[in-house]
């Protein structure tokens, strides 16, 4: 059993803390000016290898995350590269050059590695209908630190459900769509269009005044348009279900929210505006640019979970959904 009490986590983060600030008490020292080529190498040594290392020990036996190394390694990293002068980084530029594309591989290998052992102990109990989503946010929660968990998930399930899943999710009994009917697709679809064509707008006014500049909003606008493909692909992979006494409302990886059937205290048919209600939250984050046509009323406040894991709290929740007569009539019956 892994255990995180006493003083264990205070050293595991203070003592690698305490060679940072020694090495950059070092390298201000009259010391450093006197050997400059043997202190910077035993500088690197010590952030790079000593500091990640003396932490990796201290939180074996903890339930601290083991890839958590990683950012204390990021954190040598950057102080390394701002502490040392120019002339001085030359072990520096081999670890970024060889060292960090091998940490970065390892560790995206490993969380695919541990991914698909999620995958084949989900199959093996089928307890419930797979999700690919949530298994991975599973899985990244055992693995990653508790802030870079949404982070990280979103952005893989972004890349996956954008160039990976091609497959059509066939609806089981208890699966609704919410995607075919309510224009989000077109919209979505509009908006790329619309990112591209101003990306090649600006693109080419930038390139008079700087080519870096022009390339830099370049990649982030592409960035951006993949990433809303990715969301795009999203709304088809994954349904609202009913399943094990709960409500899934999914919107792609976007939003999604898990309700206990024992929670509901009425489902009501409505398209009408809402206005301004704070009592009622949207499913959607496009908010008033999709429509709705049912609104689900709690007993209690519930929370939803939005883009990187940010959470709001409703107690009545608009949705749209395809056969919202069918999805009505299952859901009365479930609760």
């Amino acid at each position: 059993m892994r255990k995180a009490s006493g003083l264990l986590p205070v050293y595991a983060f203070g003592l690698p803390l305490l060679i940072f600030g020694t090495m950059a008490l070092l390298v201000r020292s009259p010391y450093f000016k006197s050997r400059p080529d043997l202190i910077s190498l035993g500088v690197t040594v010590d952030l790079l290898l000593t500091a990640p290392l003396l932490y990796f020990v201290l939180i074996r036996k903890t339930r601290i995350p083991g890839t958590t190394v990683v950012p204390v390694l990021f954190a040598g990293v950057v102080l390394c590269s701002f502490i040392l002068p120019g002339e001085n980084q030359y072990y520096l530029n081999l670890f970024k050059t060889w060292g960090l594309p091998v940490v970065e591989v390892s560790v995206l290998g490993y969380v695919v590695y541990k991914l698909r052992k999620a995958i084949q102990h989900f199959k093996a109990k089928k307890e419930n209908s797979f999700d690919f989503f949530t298994t991975l946010k599973a899985t990244c929660a055992e693995i990653l630190p508790g802030a870079a968990v949404m982070l990280v998930a979103t952005e893989i399930a972004v890349f996956y459900y954008g160039f990976l899943s091609w497959k059509k999710h066939r609806l089981k009994p208890r699966e609704f769509s919410y995607h075919k009917n309510s224009g989000t697709v077109s919209l979505l679809f509009a908006i790329i269009i619309i990112v591209g064509v101003e990306t090649f707008v600006l693109h080419t006014l930038l390139l008079k005044w700087s080519s870096m500049a022009a390339w830099i909003i370049s990649l982030l606008s592409i960035y951006t348009g993949l990433q809303l493909f990715g969301f795009l692909k999203s709304l088809f992979q994954r349904p609202i279900s009913i399943e094990s006494g709960q409500l899934y409302l999914r919107y792609g990886i976007m939003a999604e929210s898990v309700i206990e059937l024992r929670n509901i205290a009425s489902i009501e048919m409505h398209s009408g505006d809402i206005g301004d209600d704070k009592n009622i939250r949207k499913l959607s984050p496009l908010g008033s640019l999709e429509s709705h046509n049912m609104i689900i009323h709690l007993k209690e406040s519930n929370t939803v979970s939005g883009l990187y894991g940010r959470e709001r709290e409703y107690k009545s929740i608009a949705l749209f959904i395809d056969s919202p007569g069918s999805f009505k009539s299952v859901l009365e019956a479930a609760f």
